[in-house]
């Protein structure tokens, strides 16, 4: 890690890694640092801004940035910052397709920890036959919350299912599956 590299700068490491984004460009700016990324599966890219001495995001920051990816032709937004957010700023992200990662979000990879098992999104093809085959609905499935640490660092969504592999002393492996919900 270098001198001038912050902790939010770290954790956007981590969450490229995580998410299996491509970096493309990482520019440094008076007040944030931003990334452009490839999302490989939603075949689109995203702009992440990283802002480390803010203590307060408000609607003026979501309004840059999104002012940001019309200039730069990004779908997807993603804020970082050590601060909090306020109320406006995420009503106002919700609906300009910015996620806002919450300040305790790590800055080290949580799955290498033995007692974190993997969590997977399945893709559209894997959910249909998983639904098929123990026809159920997905809101029947158990429930795990978007705002859990896992899902928010792989970028699970409401609506998603999640595959979680643990290790079993048993059973070798047990997977389970869960239906993100808000």
């Amino acid at each position: 890690m270098s001198e001038e590299e912050s902790l939010e700068e770290r954790k956007v490491e981590v969450l490229i890694k995580l998410r299996g984004y491509k970096l493309v460009k990482k520019e440094k700016h008076k007040d944030a640092v931003s990334y452009i990324v490839k999302i490989p599966k939603e075949k689109q890219k995203a702009l992440i801004w990283c802002i480390p001495e803010e203590s307060t995001v408000g609607i003026a920051f979501i309004n840059r940035l999104q002012k940001a990816m019309k200039e730069t032709d990004v779908g997807r937004g993603i804020i970082i910052t050590s601060g909090r957010y306020t109320h406006a700023a995420k009503q106002s992200a919700k609906k300009k397709n910015i996620e806002l990662l919450p300040r305790n979000f790590p800055a080290f990879n949580i799955f290498e920890h033995e007692l974190v098992p993997k969590h997977e999104i399945l893709t559209q093809k894997e959910r249909e036959q998983l639904l098929a085959q123990y026809k159920v609905q997905p809101y029947q499935l158990p429930q795990i919350k978007a705002s859990d640490p896992a899902v928010k660092i792989i970028g699970a969504k409401p609506g998603d299912i999640l595959r979680i592999i643990r290790k079993s002393s048993t059973a070798g492996e047990h997977i389970a599956y869960r239906y993100v919900v808000e």
